[in-house]
């Protein structure tokens, strides 16, 4: 079997695809129109992308549906959604970047009658990295570090900074 052109390794698939009785199972799991939620890749490089695959496929459990090319980076369509949210948070400890998390109401369960979510998680890396110096507010401030939030620290004054990324990136 193959994914994105390439010829599939994992070894559930070696195993769906080696029984014939397995085998519209196999389909109905990997369809590219089935998934419970997107990881957005923006602003990154290659290196992102590539951990973020390999973390998906070190987990037997979560599955790729399609990857799509977008203008400044990458969405990688994926289920389940709650491992989608782990991968979110290690995409942020490891590479220092903002991460976003939204639902979108799909649909209600016919069996429970419960609401079903789509989740959308976004990983933006910023321009700038620990050690810069960059202008916020007319100031210019130097990067201490990067986490869900960016510390700085002030040239001119010395004052220390906690920046929400959603005002670094207006």
């Amino acid at each position: 079997m193959q994914h994105f052109g390439l010829p599939c390794m994992r070894r559930s698939c070696m195993l769906a695809c080696s029984t014939a009785l397995a085998q519209p199972y196999f389909t109905m799991i990997h369809n590219k129109d089935y998934f419970e939620g997107i990881l957005q890749l923006r602003n990154i490089s290659n290196e992102v992308i590539e951990f973020a695959v390999e973390e998906i496929e070190k987990n037997e459990n979560m599955h790729i549906a399609q990857i799509i090319k977008v203008t400044n980076g990458v969405d990688i369509y994926v289920y389940p959604q709650k491992l989608l949210r782990s991968l979110g948070s290690k995409l942020q400890h490891h590479f220092s970047g903002q991460l976003i998390v939204s639902r979108k109401l799909h649909t209600r369960s016919r069996v429970t009658s419960k609401d079903l979510y789509r989740v959308n998680v976004l990983f933006r890396v910023p321009k700038f990295k620990k050690g810069d110096i960059i202008e916020y507010k007319g100031d210019k401030i130097k990067i201490v570090a990067v986490h869900k939030k960016v510390f700085a620290k002030d040239i001119k004054t010395g004052k220390k900074l906690n920046i929400r990324f959603k005002d670094l990136f207006r």
